[in-house]
């Protein structure tokens, strides 16, 4: 019986993919093999002997000790996608409100006393809630992952000229993409030439503070910037200088900060870009599957620290082996195999920056002695024996 400990709230639909039979799944388990999470911090919660794996029902992972987990062979999954067209939706609720003054607009309105004469009256302040429509206008879209090539299409849709930017685009990614999106060469290109600019980029080291001050200097006087990836990715006293000099026209985000809150020229929201029944249903859908199929077949897929890697079940017995990245490891895994007079019928080897994986269907079950003298090579971080 598999265990799997639960964190926040996880959508029903995702829940009910365990077999009941199987899986006990519960907030309390004293002994997890898995955690499955949304928002909850894990950087000062002790792991468990017995953890495996940790499934994040959305994208970002800042809530994991990723370091930790690597370190002690703990797979970390995400949902990468799966609230892509809820947050690909509130891009465009950004980009409507950033092009018409709708939110002053309403905003007005429902200061208003009921009165005489009110049409007139909205009649005659309408002209100050004057926008301008997107068609025609052209869109930059940085960072052309999940999310990104889904706005970006969706700026084609709405007429705009598009110019996209991402110098790890993916072969996947780029058959998503409209042959139509402008490949721009570097981000100061990108905001010299666009209206309306919208961030999809992840918060590592790489980008934290990416869209700073010079970076924004080279802006349209007129333009707007969106933010529905993360906030540390932009400097926000570049952003309030650019604001308040009229060198930038409107920040909308998804992501207050206490120095930001009230600015006239800033709309914010309180982080609800993949706030959809729909988006959480679909992450936790995914990321129930990605963890029935590692702990009954040790195949791993959208994780962030272990490579992708899967073989399909030719034996009853599979062991997966998680080891340090160095040479002459995978040799002395199969030499003890060999000592033990156990057949190999498949087997396959993945790394990822310093961690190796490996699948092995083996003919017969090990004995405990072999099993023994495989956990005890020095570069082995844990091993286990799979079977059905």
């Amino acid at each position: 019986m598999y265990q799997i400990r639960t964190y926040n709230s996880i959508s029903v639909k995702g829940l009910d993919r365990f077999p009941r039979d199987s899986y006990e799944i519960a907030s309390e388990l004293p002994n997890p093999d898995a955690f499955l999470l949304r928002s909850q911090k894990l950087h000062d919660v002790e792991f468990p002997e017995t953890l495996k794996a940790i499934a994040r029902a959305g994208a970002g992972v800042n809530n994991v000790p990723l370091d930790r987990c690597t370190e002690q062979g703990i797979v970390v999954f995400n949902a990468p996608g799966a609230n892509a067209n809820a947050v690909k939706e509130l891009v465009l609720a950004g980009l409507l409100l950033g092009s018409r003054d709708i939110y002053q607009g309403m905003r007005f309105v429902d200061e208003l006393e009921p009165q005489e004469g009110l049409d007139p009256l909205l009649e005659k302040e309408k002209k100050r809630f004057a926008g301008s429509e997107l068609r025609g206008k052209t869109l930059g879209v940085v960072g052309l992952g999940n999310i990104g090539s889904l706005v970006a299409n969706m700026g084609l849709d709405l007429g705009m000229q598009v110019c996209g930017y991402d110098p790890a685009i993916s072969v996947e990614a780029a058959w998503r993409l409209s042959s139509r999106v402008q490949k721009m060469d570097n981000l100061n290109s990108l905001f010299a030439k666009c209206d309306y600019i919208s961030l999809h980029l992840p918060a590592i080291e790489a980008t934290k503070g990416l869209i700073n001050e010079s970076l924004l200097a080279t802006a349209k006087p007129n333009a707007v910037l969106l933010n529905f990836a993360r906030g540390e990715i932009v400097d926000k006293q570049a952003i309030l200088a650019a604001l308040n000099e009229e060198r930038l026209h409107r920040y909308v985000c998804d992501f207050p900060a206490n120095e930001t809150l009230g600015h006239p020229k800033m709309l914010q929201m309180p982080h609800i870009g993949a706030s959809t029944a729909e988006a959480e249903e679909n992450c936790a859908m995914m990321v129930a599957d990605q963890l029935i199929d590692f702990l009954e077949n040790g195949n791993i897929r959208n994780s962030v620290n272990f490579p992708p890697i899967e073989l399909a079940r030719t034996t009853p017995v599979r062991l997966t082996i998680t080891n340090r990245n160095v040479p002459k490891v995978l040799g002395q895994i199969t030499a003890i195999i060999a000592e033990y007079n156990l057949n190999i019928v498949d087997m396959l080897n993945k790394s990822r920056d310093d961690l190796a994986y490996n699948i092995i269907d083996l003919e017969e079950v090990p004995c405990q002695a072999s099993i023994d003298a495989l956990s005890a090579i020095e570069e082995v971080i844990n091993l286990r024996m799979i079977s059905h």
